[in-house]
């Protein structure tokens, strides 16, 4: 990209809920013409995470991808920040009536109906990228036409799993699906160790390489390092084209004043032996001088004594707020992060 051109092509690597927060702001932000350096018809693609996946009642579930979905499209239940809304519970509770497990992870009748249109096109031999495709022509295309694309990071079969204390276990040990660890057991027990199967021998989807190498900018929204960024990045292919894309990689803390703002990423990072702090984070995903994956990393301001330090690693590093408490701070955010490597 050279310095006078504007930004057209913009790329975010994504979890769920804080990813598909951050997109409605960095959205909102190119429509009202607010980030420094990006065209107004800049497009923009969604590369999700996928290592949260699993097939529950029959039916494949992705959560990450359809809350980007639900969420960008206008559908998502925003008191709880994932699901359809205006959502009603009666086929689980017949399950529940006929004892089928698993009873505490909970599907929507209406989140039901993606459900069963994303397994009928997998059984008829469509990839996961054709058929989040064909599933964004009702929630994305109408309108943002387009200009907003959301990808899978692959098109295999990839789960995280999550090693818990069992003292009835042989081992000590047993292994559950994330899903369970964060929904049923809601991340209350150490995870003493991460196992994400498939993940070395999955392929990047269809145009996610081509995103990141032709992107003008890419972006690391502030989702979860381990289990939603961290996945995509250990897709094969995908950090070699982080390191060799002409863009600016730019990052956004998921952690401030030591916690994290939602979900589990406190407990993942301890998992993985990663400082749970916005420099650790930082630090953890590495500049790209010296053989990480990022440019710049913007902390939050209760966090500008990290500064320095992430400096001294070789990051540009600046500290504003990052609480997403609506569109406007959120549009903020990402222009902050922008002009911190434009």
């Amino acid at each position: 990209m050279r310095n006078d051109d504007a930004m057209r092509n913009i790329t975010v690597l994504s979890g769920g809920v804080g990813g598909a927060r951050f997109l409605q702001g960095l959205l909102h932000g190119i429509a009202a013409g607010t980030l420094p350096g990006v065209s107004p018809d800049a497009e923009v693609t969604v590369v999700a995470n996928t290592a949260d996946d699993l097939w529950v009642h029959g039916l494949k579930v992705c959560p990450d991808l359809d809350t980007v979905m639900y969420t960008l499209g206008g559908g998502i239940d925003t008191e709880r920040g994932w699901g359809h809304a205006n959502e009603t519970w009666s086929v689980m509770e017949e399950l529940r009536e006929y004892a089928v497990e698993p009873t505490w992870f909970n599907l929507g009748d209406r989140d039901v109906a993606t459900h069963l249109v994303r397994t009928q096109m997998l059984d008829a031999g469509y990839p996961l990228s054709a058929v989040t495709e064909a599933l964004c022509r009702r929630w994305l295309s109408p309108t943002y036409g387009a200009g907003l694309r959301l990808l899978p990071m692959t098109d295999d079969r990839v789960e995280t799993h999550v090693a818990i204390a069992d003292a009835e276990a042989p081992s000590g040990r047993r292994v559950v699906h994330f899903q369970e660890y964060w929904v049923r057991l809601r991340a209350a027990v150490p995870a003493e160790l991460l196992v994400f199967v498939g993940l070395d021998e999955s392929s990047p989807a269809p145009g996610v390489i081509d995103a990141i190498t032709g992107a003008d900018l890419v972006v690391l929204p502030p989702s979860n390092p381990v289990v939603s960024v961290g996945t995509i990045l250990g897709v094969p292919g995908v950090r070699d084209a982080l390191a060799s894309t002409p863009a600016r990689v730019v990052g956004l803390s998921p952690i401030i004043g030591g916690h994290h703002v939602r979900g589990m990423a406190e407990q993942m990072l301890g998992s993985i032996g990663v400082e749970v702090s916005a420099a650790g984070v930082g630090l953890h995903y590495g500049a790209r001088s010296k053989g990480g994956v990022l440019d710049g990393w913007l902390v939050d301001a209760a966090d500008a004594d990290a500064v320095p330090r992430l400096a001294e690693a070789g990051l540009s590093a600046a500290a504003v707020p990052l609480w997403m408490s609506d569109v406007e701070a959120t549009a903020s955010m990402a222009a902050a992060a922008i002009e911190l490597v434009r």
